[in-house]
């Protein structure tokens, strides 16, 4: 079983007119993600610290799709920047199908989304009203994606949903529950 997770935003995609470079953010920090299928995440800044200073090979790919490669940060066709607003990528695409599709559909507005690919190393859960939300503290970064459909499909967050039962079985998620029963009666 894979415990590779998939996240996916809509995000506001540009296509140079005057270069072939295709730039947006991948990751926005320090915001809720929707509903992921009983919790919510929020990836921190430090979460992509890892991925840089270790200068990971990511690949960047169409709609998660590894047969269509479209960057590479090892082959130097794929930029990743740490921001204050989030992860910032810069993609050089190549001249084939997949690469002048792409571009092609950014240009028109039809594609508008990217999704990341990662695996968690440290994350910390809390209950907020109720509803658990997850903390990505640190985390490897496999992959960037330009999507034609961001969402959050319930059938890639298999891994998250495990850690979540394990948060639940931890006695934590009781301790929350009765933690926020006496802050209501209060």
């Amino acid at each position: 079983m894979s415990d590779v997770e998939i996240r996916s935003i809509p995000m506001a995609l540009r296509a140079s007119e005057d270069t072939r470079k295709i730039r947006g953010h991948a990751i926005v920090f320090d915001s809720k993600s929707v509903n992921l299928g009983g919790f919510r995440e929020i990836i921190r800044s430090e979460a992509v610290d890892r991925t840089i200073r270790e200068a990971l090979d990511v690949r960047a790919y169409v709609d998660h799709d590894s047969s269509k490669i479209i960057g590479r940060t090892r082959a130097g066709t794929l930029m990743l920047r740490k921001e204050s607003r989030g992860l910032f990528v810069e993609i050089d695409p190549p001249n084939t199908t997949a690469g002048n599709d792409i571009l092609e559909s950014i240009r028109r507005g039809d594609v508008t989304g990217m999704s990341f690919g990662f695996r968690v190393l440290e994350d910390e859960w809390r209950d907020e009203e109720g509803e658990p939300v997850r903390e990505v503290l640190d985390m490897t970064i496999s992959e960037v994606s330009i999507v034609s459909n961001p969402a959050y499909p319930q059938t890639d967050v298999a891994v998250a949903m495990r850690s979540l039962d394990k948060f639940k079985a931890s006695g934590m998620a009781i301790a929350f529950a009765e933690k926020l029963h006496r802050t209501r009666l209060i």
